[in-house]
């Protein structure tokens, strides 16, 4: 649970968000918003609510196919009309699978920051 916490205070932070701003975004105040991001246990229609008021998605992936997906979404010029299976010839260092692990949301935003 605590990756999952972390992977949405991440996405908060990385669109310049406040906790506060979370309740015009998902109708929780900020006291609750808070409370989920720092020690929560949310159901998964919260975890849903929250995941659209951050522009993203809640999604399931096996584990035999995580690794691709990891792939996919390292890779800095994604092309949705290109095979994946073309892209994934692009060798990526060690480091940035490693980074990827405690940042999932770097450089989908676009900056290098």
């Amino acid at each position: 649970m605590n990756s999952i916490l972390h992977q949405i205070k991440q996405r908060r932070l990385e669109l310049n968000l406040k906790q506060n701003d979370m309740m015009l975004r998902v109708g929780v105040s900020r006291q609750q918003y808070q409370r989920l991001e720092s020690k929560g246990n949310p159901r998964l229609d919260t975890l849903e609510l929250i995941a659209k008021g951050l522009d993203s998605e809640l999604m399931l992936i096996p584990k035999e196919k995580l690794n691709a997906v990891i792939e996919l979404l390292e890779q800095k010029s994604y092309e949705p009309d290109k095979e994946p299976a073309l892209q994934a010839n692009q060798p990526e260092s060690p480091e940035k699978k490693q980074r990827l692990s405690d940042d999932p949301w770097q450089d989908l935003l676009g900056d290098e920051s």
